[in-house]
């Protein structure tokens, strides 16, 4: 009865100090709140967008001359350079690999996706003076909006802006459509609504189509092709977009391997063919097309499995293909010329050269004669800018006459006057740059590139003195200083774009530190915490006489080692691997209590085993990151091959997925025959039953393989996802109803923790594994089993002690955690999401709403079902101890919990500082640490809840039935 009395007076002492707890938890919160926004803010600076644009008249400020041909004289009234096209057809096909538009033959290996765009190659081939393809490389990140605002701008993308690809704002900085309608120019678009999002105020006539919904793979290319021909036979416009994305959400739903996109790449051949042919019919004299330059393109690449976002070869690597319906009497200088040769699937011989994204903006301004963009600093592409002028001829002509020689000298001389005014745009912005950025380049950096550039300047006076005296006649002199003076400004543009590549975004290491140092007052702050209920509780980590208990070092050791292995690129990209490992060793070190303690043997080898199949799936999710799978690259279509050949796979892979959710719902029917599930628990329990079952006809209706006749497509695929959505609002909503007014009384402590701990699972669980897809059940199925392992051989060591000495089951809940998020094959890049998750149930794009589905996708199962979850651990050591203080312990937990977390993100930014000049800084490091601050961020948030949820009544009413106590 002492024992009962005073176990009852620290309850009550725990009541009054309950919302102090709680507010430590917010307290946390708040602060990796102010450290992630602080160093954010230092860390993913945006390069600063100066509000200045180029004009015509600006060009009298340079050493260069005028436009005008006629007249050789600088500062004429003319714009910057001679229009050499009067209108421009860009056609977009988004995500477009390079392996799509080149042949096959320039490969080692054929692809079933290759040489389906049969009219492009055959045209570089056919026509290879008017008509090429260009390999095209863009500048990562490579989301859509990033891109498109890169080939606008002529910018290096800045990494902040990837959060705003689901929302594109409005381009403020000077760019390439600005300049075009600042000059007159005519510009009509159609397709991907980005770009009236990102200019919504610039285009003559628009036809945008929505853009995000990924499994649409028509709309916005129908929409396309209803205008695109029409459009090409009127004269009121002078470059006219197209913007495709069929390709993109093919990638993105089936993987590039895959009918749906053969099918679209050849859909697109044919709309190609089409547009050719009309422009072709109206490209002679005083025709339509005459003078119309035609530019077939992707913005960005993608993986094997339709993924981008990040800087592999596959996803910067894209293609360009131009085409000039003028004859071409020249042929550009061999030492302009940057093509390889190769030949076609027809033996032919054909050329394909190369090209920077950077260098878009600009090349193409100067092919239409608009002022370049203010922020560029592209180059002008010799081989693109002599395709547009009529100069490329891959066969040649014959230069001994003099005639032809002085031709292509008044080339070289506009190309050479093209690049001294593009070399003193990109002098003139950097100098404006570096003064009105807060740090901007340094100034040894400055001093490097203002000597370059004044060598070319230099050269440029000699050179322009010469061409004054030469102009005239025929001199064989000036062919070797036009050369010269070319390599000057490549030079020196050159040297702009590698320096911005390498120190672009403004570090401010104040801002940096000072977040840092609040991550570590936070983890102070945890501690203490921890420590002070601790004490409260009368719990410590020691064991006996020992001091430290062998099972607090393994821990400490386990956190040490993983939160380590992120100051090491190899680590990151192997971090699904690390941490299944990790967790194999604790597995290891628990069976070795089993063996010598002999008691729950099969438990520690189930675990083990649960992990060897972890270890597996993540490997298989890994394939996706084709260049580090190395499961695939021993078995890069064993997959494949196994469906091909044994048909049976594929039944099993649709009947496995759904006999495991009929499983979880047995489960939980087993459950809610206990009596403790009485009321409104039962009744939310059993609305996760109906939501399994819903989620099985869902599955069924959209399967190839089964057939239900009452179920329409359209209510299986929109309705059923939308009716599990309210269900699980509506569990949601009976479950704070629970909490504010419900009084579980006959319960004890560990029973009232089970029984909400189930309920709230059960509430979230179906969301989770519908969007999760297939594999969801079966992760929810591991979950489980290695829930229950670590439960039941977390307290083997201490079960007969008062205290919870060991931390170890939090470290392996933790770690359990994050190889969910590795199994359900995510990885921490941006190309890593599966944004088919986002409009399961709805087709329209809403951002906030996608969002979160976006987020429950990533996270569920790595971190909101762990963490609600984590009353089972206190409660299963307080059922077998038999002592009280479950709240506080369970507060221990997550304090515990939380401490894990925020010590890997505080490495994680210690991490990024250090390596903020890696070559993978923004393709790894990066997007590493933002995916790791948005889930300490969900962390906190989702145990401030739990607090909240678990905190609430269950010790009032137990303290008014002590009798269950006794």
């Amino acid at each position: 009865m002492l024992q009962t009395k005073a176990e009852e007076e620290m309850e009550v002492w725990w009541r009054s100090r309950k919302w102090e707890q709680i507010r430590v938890f917010f307290l946390i919160l708040l602060l990796h709140g102010v450290a992630i926004l602080i160093f954010t803010r230092g860390f993913l600076l945006t390069r600063t967008e100066l509000p200045f644009y180029s004009h015509c008249s600006d060009l009298s400020q340079s050493p260069c001359f005028s436009s005008s041909s006629s007249s050789s004289s600088p500062n004429s009234s003319h714009c910057w350079t001679k229009p050499v096209v009067d209108r421009v057809v860009i056609i977009v096909l988004d995500a477009l690999r390079f392996d799509f538009v080149a042949p096959s033959t320039f490969f080692e290996v054929s692809k079933p996706w290759m040489d389906k765009l049969r009219v492009i190659q055959k045209l570089a081939s056919e026509r290879g003076s008017s008509a090429r393809i260009f390999k095209a490389i863009a500048d990562p990140p490579t989301t859509s909006l990033q891109r498109l605002k890169g080939l606008t701008t002529g910018g290096l993308p800045t990494f902040i802006d990837v959060g705003n690809s689901f929302g594109a704002p409005a381009i403020v900085e000077d760019n390439f459509i600005h300049q075009l309608v600042q000059n007159g120019k005519r510009v009509v678009m159609m397709g991907d609504d980005t770009w009236t999002q990102l200019f919504p105020n610039h285009f003559k006539k628009s036809y945008p189509y929505p853009s995000f919904n990924v499994k649409d793979l028509h709309t916005v290319d129908n929409g396309c092709i209803e205008h695109l021909l029409p459009t090409l036979y009127q004269d009121d416009w002078d470059v006219l977009i197209a913007h495709f994305l069929g390709v993109d959400h093919a990638g993105h739903i089936f993987g590039v391997d895959s009918g749906p996109m053969i099918e679209k790449l050849e859909q697109y051949n044919l709309v190609l063919e089409k547009v050719i042919e009309v422009l072709e019919s109206q490209s002679g004299p005083g025709g339509l097309h005459e003078n119309t330059f035609l530019l077939v393109m992707g913005d960005h690449g993608q993986t094997l499995h339709g993924d981008h976002g990040g800087g592999s070869p596959e996803e910067v690597e894209t293609s360009i293909f131009a085409m000039n319906f003028k004859k071409s009497p020249f042929s550009i200088p061999p030492e302009f010329d940057t093509s390889s040769g190769g030949h076609n699937l027809d033996g032919k011989k054909m050329h394909i050269s190369s090209i920077q994204q950077l260098d878009f903006a600009v090349t193409l301004s100067s092919l239409l004669g608009v002022p370049f963009p203010f922020g560029s600093i592209g180059r002008v592409n010799a081989d693109l800018y002599a395709l547009g002028s009529g100069t490329l001829n891959s066969e040649g002509t014959n230069l001994e006459k003099c005639q032809n020689q002085s031709e292509l000298e008044q080339w070289k001389q506009n190309y050479v006057n093209v690049l001294c005014i593009n070399s003193w745009q990109v002098k003139r912005y950097i100098d404006v740059y570096s003064a009105s950025s807060l740090i901007g380049f340094s100034h040894e950096d400055l001093l490097q590139i203002a000597d370059v550039y004044a060598q070319a300047e230099k050269s440029w006076s000699n050179t322009t003195k010469k061409l004054f005296l030469d102009q005239n006649e025929c001199s064989d002199s000036l062919l070797p200083a036009l050369k010269m003076q070319v390599d000057l400004y490549v030079n020196f543009l050159t040297s702009v774009a590698e320096l911005a590549r390498s120190k672009w975004t403004e570090f401010n290491l104040k801002m940096m530190g000072t977040g840092f140092g609040i991550m570590l007052v936070s983890l102070l702050i945890h501690l203490l915490s921890i420590k002070w209920v601790a004490k409260q509780y009368g719990a410590s980590f020691t064991c006996g006489d020992s001091g430290i208990s062998l099972g607090l070092i393994v821990a400490c050791f386990v956190v040490v080692i993983r939160a380590s292995s992120f100051l090491s690129n190899s680590y990151i990209l192997e971090e699904g691997k690390v941490a299944n490992f990790l967790l194999a060793t604790t597995g290891i070190f628990k069976l070795r209590y089993a063996i010598l303690r002999k008691k729950m043997l099969l438990e520690a080898v189930v675990f083990l085993l649960l992990i060897t199949f972890c270890r597996f799936t993540i490997e298989i999710g890994l394939s996706k990151q084709a260049v580090t799978s190395q499961f695939l690259n021993a078995y890069p279509s064993w997959m494949m091959s196994m469906v091909s050949q044994f048909p049976a796979w594929m039944y099993i892979a649709e009947v496995v997925p759904m006999l495991v959710v009929i499983l979880l719902s047995y489960l939980l029917y087993k459950t809610i025959s206990n009596s403790c599930f009485v009321g409104i628990w039962k009744y939310v329990i059993m609305g996760t039953i109906l939501s399994y079952m819903l989620i099985a006809v869902h599955w069924a209706s959209e399967s190839g393989t089964w057939s239900l006749a009452l179920v329409s497509y359209g209510i299986g695929r929109n309705c059923i996802p939308r009716m599990i959505y309210g269900i699980g609002l509506g569990q949601l909503s009976l479950l704070a109803f629970s909490q504010l007014f419900n009084k579980d009384k006959g319960l004890d402590r560990s029973k009232s923790l089970v029984v909400k701990t189930v309920g709230m699972l059960s509430a979230l669980s179906s969301v989770v594994i519908l969007l999760s897809g297939k594999q969801g059940p079966l992760v929810a199925l591991a979950s489980i089993i290695g829930g229950c392992c670590i439960m039941r051989l977390g307290n083997m060591e201490n079960e007969a002690k008062d205290s919870m000495s060991d931390p170890l089951p939090v470290i392996q809940w933790n770690l359990l955690a994050a190889c969910m998020f590795f199994c359900t094959g995510h990885w921490c890049a941006f190309d890593g999401l599966r944004y088919g998750a986002a409009f399961i149930g709805f087709d329209e794009f809403i951002l906030i709403r996608q969002a979160i589905f976006l987020t429950i996708d990533t996270f569920g199962f790595s971190h909101i079902l762990p963490i609600f979850a984590l009353p089972f651990l206190v409660a299963r050591q307080n059922m077998l101890s038999q002592k009280q203080f479950i709240l506080m312990r369970l507060s221990q937990v997550y304090l515990t919990y939380g401490l894990i977390t925020a010590t890997t993100v505080t490495v994680t930014m210690l991490c990024v500082t250090i390596h903020r000049r890696h070559l993978m800084v923004w393709g790894l490091f990066a997007p590493k640490f933002v995916f790791d601050i948005v889930g300490l961020i969900l962390t906190d948030v989702f145990i401030c809840l739990a607090s909240l949820f678990y905190f609430g009544r269950v010790e009032k009413e137990v303290l008014q039935n002590p009798s269950t106590e006794k």
